[in-house]
């Protein structure tokens, strides 16, 4: 039965990594239109002395931030500029599909480990 454990152990830590994934990737869209926001980026890491799924540190991502041109804006500089997102909306919805569907195959993984636990459980109570 310890199999089944670590199985689901694993598979648990890649759902719960998605889901901190996911976290992140909403933050990135909920502040896209946030001037001077830089997009979070999560790494994944194998953990150490287990085949679990280990979030890494996070990361800003350092790519340019957009010149917007607003003379209106307070935010503005002297040539009628400031600093916007480094957010690209095409990047974090495709981050998101790929999220979603890693956590939904770690979902049906665990279903699975799941269901051939219960079976072994009745079949040995035969």
């Amino acid at each position: 039965m310890t199999d089944f454990a670590d199985a689901l152990s694993v598979v648990s830590s890649g759902m719960q990594a998605q889901a901190t994934r996911l976290r992140h990737i909403s933050e990135n869209i909920a502040n896209a239109d946030t001037p001077g926001y830089r997009r979070k980026t999560v790494s994944f890491a194998e953990a150490m002395r287990s085949p679990e799924v280990a979030v890494g540190p996070l990361r800003l991502d350092d790519a340019p931030l957009s010149r917007i041109y607003d003379p209106g804006n307070p935010l503005s500089d002297a040539t009628g500029h400031f600093d916007g997102s480094n957010v690209d909306m095409l990047i974090e919805i495709a981050d998101a599909r790929e999220a979603q569907r890693s956590y939904d195959a770690n979902l049906k993984m665990f279903d699975q480990v799941r269901q051939m636990s219960t079976d072994l459980l009745d079949l040995l109570r035969r």
